[in-house]
């Protein structure tokens, strides 16, 4: 297929989206499969063939030769298993063959995959369903066909099925409230996300020569470079070629399969970088994210780089995060967050607003869990990302208006118009009225909440499974109070009031890095979870399990398989990065300082031998720290290896605070060690590139 020349031609050319399954699908059976997304029932077999059949053909057309069922497995990225169109038809020869059956159900082998216990590993069947709210798109020659995930009794093992679950909670509850606003044009609510991708590029060659980065995504040692970002001249600044290069052919790969990068630029750090797309569903956001760490590593090895994921691969500068921006939008096209300009309006955005806050304050130790994983302990809580403690920030004015809700008084608008609270008569709030607060994690941004906390390398399925369900859950207590409500109007206003008061202290517009906030934090018994063993067993809290099973986004069953894979994922990250850096460290750090240590001594020698009076100070204070320094890197080693010796087999969450408390502790102390000696050691002979070396190469 020949290369499309214009970017509108170029936008999802290898997407098999309505447009194009229009050219290829008969009428009749487009509008069977949109009925079936309406009624939210399964198509025909009927159906499936006439859509398979097209999308077959369009398929081979555009180079295809295998499909795979395309889904996100509880580890890693996603997973797919390919196979290819041939079916032989005698005589030594083929056809091209791809059925209903083929694309509506597929069954792959389970058994590698983590699933918490809900199912036992000797049990290989599994299944994936194809999602036909997602469109179907080629990648390295096979037609990816976006699927859940489920076991043979159907419980989901993927991070897609409860993420449609939440969006169906959300709406339906949504819609409730809309009715009771004379709303009864909009059929369907739906989440809307952008979620913004952080990332760093190194030179690939200098990648290769360090083991850490290899096998764990971060350095586990490197000391501070003469320059980092003090001068903050990397934010925004000129694009260097290299990266200019590799960005242009993110972008192009990228709108290939219709995703919408919008937006890149330098981030903070040096060879730290963003790209932010433009907003759309839900579902949609979350398969498009994960297909783009995947496209941003494979773009970078075409051009000699490493594009690294990881929430912190370098310390002493800032780490990546995800920048989730959320709302909830009509299928209408009104964004229910908007503040609006008729008073009705903003008595609704009200509502939602409130539902919103209560949620995030009630629910708050959960939707921390949510983004609680290893990487994330490094980027969290410093100078550079939100604090662990969650908060709200809503900007001056709408925060004043909030005020004036409580304290039951007049609003005076900055233009000094005097506005009396009410359903009937609110002001009219506008969309970006104060800078927003990078130091917040979640921020109002005009017409969505940006949820600050997310890392860079997770799935944002899961953060945006308990925003939606939080939401569906505040929403669906407003309309049952509501409904019943003699008088609308005062029922309203006595809800909001109720709502903010009883919520206010979630709300916070000051600085989340500063000390003074934690005591704050505290004071208003808001939770300060810092980091991911005091933050997981909040997953599973009993009021937790009870809002997710009570609106069936997940079962018990399936929120405790999660809890503990979480659990393992975690103890077998740190234990990776342990076990590596005793690698390193005993196969190449103390012999290098060693040998360098060896040739002081020998240099000591042969200076005393051919100047007796020479006092050899330089040599000698060298010999003598990097003596000191290696003996304690051995000790602390050693004492590191053992506690890695000493963990038990099974993921509890006695042993993710181990693994925290104890095994990460030893890991901090090795690194301190030999961050020293990488300032003592000559470069000739220190092993491994520098931080110098990895983030100044691009």
């Amino acid at each position: 297929m020949s290369e499309k020349n214009t970017i509108p031609e170029l936008f999802g050319s290898m997407v098999f989206d309505e447009a194009t399954m229009a050219q290829y699908v008969p009428a009749s059976a487009i509008a069977a499969w949109k009925n079936c997304l309406e009624q939210d029932q399964p198509l025909t077999l009927e159906v499936a063939n006439e859509i398979a059949s097209g999308m077959k053909q369009w398929a081979l057309e555009h180079g295809a030769t295998h499909f795979t069922h395309w889904f996100q497995p509880l580890n890693g990225v996603t997973a797919e298993k390919h196979d290819s169109f041939i079916s032989p038809i005698g005589g030594g020869k083929i056809t091209m063959e791809f059925s209903g059956k083929e694309l509506v159900r597929g069954e792959p082998d389970a058994s590698s995959f983590p699933s918490g216990g809900l199912r036992a590993t000797f049990e290989a069947r599994g299944y994936s369903a194809w999602d036909p709210t997602s469109f179907a798109f080629i990648k390295d020659g096979s037609l990816c066909i976006p699927t859940v995930f489920c076991s043979y009794g159907g419980d989901a093992l993927d991070k897609k099925t409860p993420l449609l679950r939440s969006m169906e909670a959300v709406s339906r509850q949504a819609l409730r409230i809309l009715r009771l606003f004379g709303d009864e044009k909009t059929r369907r609510v739906t989440a809307q996300v952008g979620a913004e991708q952080e990332y760093f590029l190194i030179d690939k060659a200098l990648y290769e020569k360090r083991e850490d980065l290899k096998f764990c995504g971060r350095t586990l040692f490197g000391a501070k470079p003469p320059k980092g970002q003090e001068l903050d001249d990397h934010y925004f600044g000129a694009i260097r070629p290299r990266v200019a290069e590799y960005m242009q052919d993110l972008d192009r790969e990228l709108w290939k399969l219709g995703v919408l990068s919008k937006t890149k630029h330098n981030e903070v750090a040096p060879s730290q970088h963003e790209m932010a797309p433009i907003y759309c569903d839900c579902n949609a956001a979350n398969d498009q994210n994960q297909l783009t760490m995947e496209v941003m590593k494979k773009v970078a090895d075409r051009h000699g780089l490493v594009c690294l994921l990881h929430e912190k691969p370098f310390a002493g500068v800032n780490g990546s995060g995800k920048h989730n921006n959320w709302s909830l939008c009509t299928d209408t096209g009104k964004n229910l967050f908007s503040p609006g300009k008729t008073p009705s309006q903003n008595a609704q955005f009200l509502l939602f607003l409130a539902a919103f806050i209560s949620g995030v304050d009630e629910y708050q130790e959960l939707l921390r869990s949510t983004v609680a994983f290893a990487g994330n302990d490094h980027r969290l809580g410093a100078q550079e990302a939100p604090p662990a403690v969650i908060s709200i920030f809503l900007g001056t004015e709408l925060e004043e208006i909030v005020d004036a809700i409580i304290s039951e008084h007049d609003y005076t608008e900055r233009t000094g118009r005097q506005l009396r609270i009410g359903v009937d008569v609110l002001p009219t709030i506008p969309q970006d009225t104060t800078d927003r607060n990078r130091t917040s994690p979640l921020a109002f941004t005009g017409n969505k909440f940006e949820f600050r906390m997310p890392g860079s390398s997770q799935s944002i399925a899961g953060p945006n499974t308990i925003l939606n369900t939080i939401m569906a859950e505040e929403l669906e207590r407003f309309a049952d109070r509501l409904s019943g409500a003699e008088d609308l109007q005062q029922a309203l206003s006595d809800l909001l009031r109720e709502a903010f008061t009883a919520h206010r202290r979630i709300i916070f517009g000051g600085n989340g890095y500063d000390a003074a906030w934690m005591v704050e934090a505290k004071r208003r018994g808001l939770a300060n979870l810092p980091n991911t063993a005091a933050a997981l067993p909040a997953y599973i809290l009993p009021k937790n399990v009870a809002l997710m099973t009570k609106h069936g986004v997940y079962s018990r069953s399936e929120m405790l398989a999660r809890h503990e894979i979480h659990m393992e994922k975690y103890c077998k990250i740190i234990s990776i990065e342990a076990s590596t850096l005793v690698d390193m460290v005993q196969h190449s750090i103390l012999h290098a300082a060693s040998r360098y240590e060896g040739v002081l001594c020998q240099t000591i020698l042969q200076k005393k031998q051919a100047l007796p009076n020479a006092d050899c100070r330089v040599e000698t204070a060298l010999a003598e720290s990097i003596l000191s320094l290696n003996e304690t890197l051995l000790d602390d080693t050693v004492a590191l290896k053992t506690a890695l010796e000493m963990t038990p087999e099974a993921a509890n969450a006695a042993l993710v605070t181990y693994y925290h408390d104890t095994v990460c502790a030893l890991m901090n102390k090795v690194r301190a060690s030999v961050d020293k000696l990488e300032t003592l050691v000559a470069g000739d002979y220190w092993p491994y590139p520098r931080y110098t070396d990895l983030l100044f190469s691009v």
